[in-house]
C-alpha cells in the first residue's frame, strides 16, 4: 500500500473510544477541467493533502473570518475555472476533505460551509463532529446570526461611479466592505476593500478627502438594506459576466494576478454576507451592454481610497496583534536555503511581475534594494512591508514600523505559500505582493537573480496603476491631446521608445548583481 492510501485509510477515535475506519474517495472526481486540474502533472491526492495542510493555522486562529477567507480563496480560483467545478466539489472535493477526518480537514469544510450555501460541506463537517473530530474553536461563533449595519452609496453625481459601504458584526466582530462600483463599465465590481468595522468612520472620511483632492463631489445615499444588497449583487454580477468573457490566455493572467485574486477572494465572501441581507424587492438587474473608460480623475480616487483602506485594514490588524517574530537563522546554522518568490505588482492589468531567487536569510532591507532593482524604481519614496509578524521599513513609531535590517525574509515568511506585501510610495500606493514558491538548494551560481517576469515596470510619480493605464493610452494615441506633453515628461523623444511589454530577464540579474549590499 502507498504512503498516501495509508494516510486515507488511517483510522481515527470516535467519542466511544472505537477506531473507525474511512473508506477512501476516488480522488479522480476531485477534478474539473481548469488550468489545474488539465495540467498532466496535476495529482489530485497531492492537491486535497496540500489544501488540508495550509489549514493547520486555521485550528489555531481565534477569528473565524481567517478561515472564511481561506476559504473563499479555494472557492473564488474554481469559481474562475468554470461550471465544472461545482460539480467536481461536490462529488470529489468535499468528500475527500471529509476522509481524511482530521481537525485541519474539518476546518477546511467548516470554512466552505460559511461561504458557500448549496454544498455538501455542512454535512459532512457536521458529521465528523459526531465521530469525535476536535473542532475549532471558533465553529460556534460562525453558527451566530450576522447582523448588518448602516448602509451607504456614496456617489459621483455624474454617475461615473460610487462606493458601497457597509459592516457586517458577528458574535462581537465586525467587519466592513467597501465596493468600488464603475457605472461607466456596466455597473460592474472595480474593487472591494475590506477593513475592520470600528474605522468605518475613517474610511468615509478618506473617500470624501480623496473626493475633495480630485475635484469631485460626492453625495451620500442611505440604503435599505435589501437595496444595498441588490446593488452589491448587481455589481458582482457584472463583474462575474465580464471575467466569463475572458479568453484562455486572460483567463491565466488572472488567476497569477494578485490583486485580481484578492478581489474574487472578497467577491466570495461579500456573497455570503449580503446573503444574510433580506431579499430584494426588485427583480435582479440586467447586465447592460457598452460603457465608456471611467475617468482619470475617478481612477486616481478609487485608487487612492483602496491604498488608504487598505493601510486603515493593516492598522487594524496590528491592533489585534502581531504574530511573534521567529528567531533569526543562527551564524553556526547551515547557510540557509534558496527562495524563489514571485513579486507582482497587484492592480496591473496585464500583470507585471518578477520572478528572483535569493538566499532565504536576505534582510528585508536588502529585499527593498532587490525589488527596487527588479522593478526598475529608484528609491525615491517611502516603503513598508505588511508581514503576519508586523509592518517592518525605516523605523517609525507614528506609522507603526519597526526596523526592516535586522529582520530576514525567511522570518516574516517562514513556509511555502507564505505571503508579504511589500508598498512603495505612499502617494502611488505601489503594491507588491510576494510569495514564497519554491525552496531550492544552492547553485554554482550569483545570488540574487531573475528568472522570470513579464512587462516593464511602470516609471516612478506617474499615479499608481490606474495612471499608468491612462498613459500606456495616451501615449498608443499620437492623436490625444496630451501625447506630447507625456512623451516630454518621459524624457522620450517619440512613442517607439516607449515599451510597456519590454522585460530583460538576464538584464534585471546582471543589475542586481552590480548592487551594493546593505
Amino acid at each position: 500500500m502507498s504512503p498516501v492510501s495509508r494516510r486515507r485509510k488511517r483510522a481515527r477515535s470516535n467519542r466511544s473510544g472505537q477506531r473507525v475506519v474511512r473508506r477512501a474517495t476516488p480522488v479522480e472526481a476531485v477534478q474539473c477541467d481548469c488550468p489545474a486540474c488539465s495540467d498532466a502533472d496535476f495529482d489530485p491526492q497531492s492537491f486535497i493533502d496540500d489544501l488540508v495542510a495550509g489549514a493547520a493555522d486555521l485550528v489555531k486562529t481565534d477569528d473565524p473570518i481567517e478561515a472564511e477567507l481561506f476559504a473563499a480563496t479555494f472557492l473564488a480560483a474554481g469559481d474562475l475555472a468554470g461550471e465544472d467545478f461545482t460539480e467536481a466539489l461536490d462529488d470529489g472535493m468535499l468528500p475527500a476533505f471529509a476522509e481524511v477526518g482530521t481537525p485541519e480537514a474539518l476546518a477546511v469544510l467548516l470554512a466552505v460551509d460559511a461561504v458557500r450555501t448549496g454544498t455538501i460541506a455542512g454535512a459532512a463537517a457536521q458529521r465528523l463532529i459526531d465521530e469525535g473530530v476536535a473542532a475549532p474553536g471558533w465553529a460556534d461563533e460562525l453558527r451566530q446570526p450576522v447582523r448588518v449595519g448602516p448602509c451607504r452609496r456614496l456617489a459621483d453625481p455624474a454617475g461615473d461611479g460610487s462606493m458601497l459601504v457597509c459592516s457586517f458584526e458577528r458574535a462581537g466582530r465586525s467587519y466592513g466592505f467597501v465596493v468600488h462600483v464603475d457605472h461607466l463599465d456596466c455597473d460592474a465590481a472595480a474593487d472591494i476593500v475590506l477593513f475592520p468595522a470600528d474605522a468605518m468612520d475613517q474610511v468615509v472620511t478618506t473617500i470624501r478627502q480623496n473626493a475633495d483632492r480630485v475635484g469631485l463631489t460626492i453625495a451620500e445615499e442611505v440604503l435599505d438594506p435589501d437595496e444595498f444588497r441588490w446593488q452589491v449583487e448587481r455589481a458582482l454580477d457584472a463583474r462575474a459576466d465580464h471575467d466569463r468573457e475572458l479568453d484562455p490566455s486572460e483567463f491565466d493572467d488572472d488567476l497569477d494576478d494578485e490583486a485580481g485574486a484578492s478581489y474574487h477572494m472578497l467577491a466570495v465572501l461579500l456573497r455570503a454576507r449580503v446573503r444574510t441581507l433580506p431579499e430584494p424587492t426588485r427583480p435582479p438587474a440586467e447586465h447592460a451592454a457598452g460603457g465608456r473608460p471611467p475617468t482619470l480623475d475617478l481612477l486616481d480616487m478609487i485608487s487612492q481610497i483602496a491604498g488608504q483602506a487598505q493601510q486603515i485594514q493593516n492598522r487594524g490588524r496590528r491592533a489585534v496583534g502581531a504574530r511573534k517574530l521567529p528567531s533569526k537563522r543562527k551564524k553556526s546554522a547551515p547557510p540557509a536555503p534558496i527562495y524563489q518568490i514571485k513579486v507582482g505588482l497587484r492592480g496591473a492589468k496585464p500583470p507585471i511581475w518578477r520572478r528572483l531567487e535569493l538566499p532565504a536569510d536576505t534582510s528585508l532591507a536588502d529585499l527593498h534594494d532587490i525589488i527596487q532593482v527588479a522593478f526598475g524604481w529608484y528609491d525615491s519614496h517611502l516603503h513598508v512591508f505588511n508581514t503576519p509578524y508586523g509592518d517592518f521599513g525605516i523605523a517609525d513609531r507614528k506609522l507603526g514600523h519597526r526596523a526592516e535590517a535586522p529582520v530576514t525574509l525567511e522570518q516574516v515568511a517562514p513556509e511555502v505559500g507564505d505571503r508579504l506585501r511589500y508598498t512603495y510610495d505612499f502617494g502611488d500606493d505601489w503594491e507588491h505582493e510576494i510569495t514564497v514558491e519554491k525552496v531550492l538548494d544552492r547553485q554554482p551560481v550569483g545570488y540574487p537573480r531573475c528568472t522570470g517576469g513579464r512587462r516593464a515596470a511602470p516609471p516612478e510619480d506617474c499615479g499608481g496603476v490606474w495612471g499608468y493605464a491612462e498613459l500606456v493610452e495616451v501615449l498608443g494615441d499620437p492623436d490625444h491631446p496630451e501625447h506630447g506633453d507625456r512623451l516630454e515628461w518621459l524624457g522620450l523623444a517619440s512613442a517607439a521608445e516607449f515599451q510597456p511589454a519590454r522585460f530583460d530577464a538576464a538584464e534585471i540579474t546582471q543589475a542586481l548583481t552590480g548592487r551594493g549590499h546593505r
